[in-house]
């Protein structure tokens, strides 16, 4: 193993970085590239189900729904259906936990579907499990816990 070579490709080429389109990313952009194309299903308080075509931009090495877009998933509908209860907030990320099941592939019909399970004053719970549209079977399910402190307005 070349460790030069892990440590330069986890830093990049800095010069170049200089130079590229990521360096001028406006804040928050992870949230609307990996939930380009969303469409929400259904939405009642408590629970939302949504669909997406797997992007190409979402994709591993292996060509499959790349794991941190998964997670990322978990983190945006999570927060998302505590906002549901009412809630004028969501709070802040104490623990988001994925279990990895099975693939998704480009251009697969995806559905996520996310439930609030608990909502009190300090902490918030919600579940949400990805499927695969064409036969229900899970992709990936997981939790986010988020604490519930009261954030004063920026």
């Amino acid at each position: 193993m070349n460790l030069e070579s892990v440590k330069q490709y986890l830093e990049g080429d800095k010069e170049k970085e200089k130079e590229s389109e990521v360096a001028n990313l406006p804040p928050r952009f992870i949230e609307r590239f990996v939930a380009k194309g969303i469409k929400v299903d259904f939405i009642e308080h408590g629970r939302i189900v949504c669909s997406m075509k797997v992007q190409p931009h979402l994709l591993n090495a292996g060509n499959f729904l790349h794991g941190g877009a998964t997670a990322t998933l978990v983190d945006l509908i999570g927060s998302a259906v505590i906002h549901t209860t009412g809630l004028p907030h969501t709070g802040v990320s104490v623990e988001i936990n994925v279990s990895y099941l099975d693939s998704a592939f480009l251009d697969e019909e995806i559905e996520i579907e996310s439930k609030a399970l608990r909502v009190g004053k300090a902490v918030a719970v919600a579940s949400v499990e990805l499927r695969k549209k064409k036969d229900g079977k899970l992709i990936a399910q997981g939790r986010h816990t988020k604490y519930l402190a009261h954030l004063k307005q920026i």
